[in-house]
């Protein structure tokens, strides 16, 4: 799957929002806490954390390439 940007950057739980991956911010913000969430294959604890082109999100059986 591709998220493809349309600024800059993304935060990485508004991504998850906005693919529908989570149903709520809460949530998204408890999965990323959890450590469900890897960035790059390392797990990412940062909710706000800034995805650019290049980078892929990984979440449950999902991985997830930022594209410019």
């Amino acid at each position: 799957m591709e998220f493809k940007l349309r600024t800059e950057f993304v935060e990485l739980d508004n991504m998850l929002k906005a693919l529908e991956l989570v149903k709520s911010g809460a949530e998204a913000k408890q999965r990323i806490q959890a450590g469900s969430v890897r960035v790059n294959g390392l797990i990412e604890s940062r909710i706000r954390r800034k995805l650019c082109p290049g980078d892929f999100v990984e979440f449950g059986s999902q991985r997830v390439d930022v594209v410019g």
